[in-house]
């Protein structure tokens, strides 16, 4: 493929250092059962100085001037009635949290609706303000401002996962006869009378266990995602990297990919970061392709691909982040 730097092709996935584009281009038409990413955020953060990294664009018309290809690219590579899935957040105007908004699941919608992609859900994943507050350093979400001035606090966010289907009629159903056979998330509230119906065979009217899972995937609001449940990332970080660059979460990934794709069908994702959809595609039994343009990411998913190959067990473990070090409780008391 043309533009690529390095690659990795093993029998369960394909993993590109280049411009995702390039590599999209190399691929033939309708081959993608399932496409799930997190787009550099409209200018937000910036991941390298490479002229072809969409971080790096001059504004934000021009970002979308450019994912727009991207998009189409998606467009073009899944089969008609199959979803891709996008994790994103609305963008602050300014780097503090302090300013307005910008709408930029708005704009990614609107988008895709235009290039022939139906829009058919949008997640809200929940932050803890503190959690945020920690990671970001958001002035307007420390207590010390509602004190000062109510007027200036800010909102901890939500991330969205939007959900689109390409148009036409789907040649394979993505099917569950027995239902759902896993949760991912904090499953700490299932009760054990349900926990103990995983498998059920009979009427699936009466799958529990399945019902339950669902009525939680189904929601608009996704409160027990694990934030702490990603990849090892930190050391991929260049000196100049964005401090609190954090992978999208596993739990995020596993519940499109169960939900929207079959065992052994193909995951792609466009910014493939340290793997993470390309992982959590190839340990729920499919196949991944990826494409990330910055090499110390690259070698890094490399690396934590490599770990389901050995049987490892590589997912950092709950809370552990670039903060874990400090302490929390004397921020806190510092912002009253």
């Amino acid at each position: 493929m043309g533009g690529v730097i390095d690659q990795c092709i093993t029998d369960t996935y394909a993993a590109y250092n280049g411009d995702c584009v390039d590599v999209m281009q190399g691929l033939p038409n309708e081959v993608l059962h399932l496409s799930v990413y997190s787009p550099p955020f409209g200018g937000l953060y910036h991941y390298s100085s490479d002229e072809r990294d969409l971080s790096n664009c001059r504004d934000y018309d021009h970002f979308f001037e450019h994912y727009e290809y991207v998009v189409r690219e998606i467009a073009r590579l899944t089969l008609p009635g199959r979803c891709t899935a996008v994790h994103c957040m609305d963008v602050p105007t300014g780097n503090t949290g302090s300013d307005a908004y910008i709408d930029f699941p708005g704009d990614i919608i609107r988008l895709h609706q235009r290039i022939g992609f139906h829009f058919v859900a949008r997640h809200a994943i929940w932050k803890e303000p503190l959690w945020v507050r920690n990671r970001t350093m958001q002035k307007n979400l420390a207590h010390k401002t509602a004190v000062d001035d109510s007027v200036q606090c800010g909102v901890a966010s939500a991330d969205y996962l939007l959900v689109f289907r390409k148009k036409g009629e789907n040649p394979i159903p993505v099917a569950h006869p027995i239902g759902f056979l896993e949760y991912a998330g904090d499953d700490s509230k299932m009760p054990a009378e349900i926990r103990k119906l995983i498998g059920f065979e009979g009427d699936q009217k009466q799958n529990r266990f399945s019902h339950w899972i669902w009525r939680r995937y189904a929601s608009s609001i996704w409160d027990d995602i694990r934030m702490g449940r990603v990849l090892p990332y930190l050391e991929s970080k260049d000196e100049d990297d964005e401090k609190h660059v954090h992978p999208l979460q596993l739990d995020v990934i596993d519940r499109v990919v169960q939900m929207r794709s079959n065992p052994g069908e193909t995951v792609l994702t466009p910014f493939m970061g340290v793997g993470s959809e390309v992982y959590s595609a190839i340990a729920k039994g499919r196949k991944g392709i990826g494409a990330e343009l910055k090499t110390s990411y690259f070698k890094q998913a490399l690396r934590n691909l490599d770990s389901i190959r050995y049987g490892e067990t590589l997912v950092m473990p709950p809370q552990a982040d670039i903060f874990a070090d400090r302490d929390l409780d004397a921020e806190v008391s510092a912002d009253v």
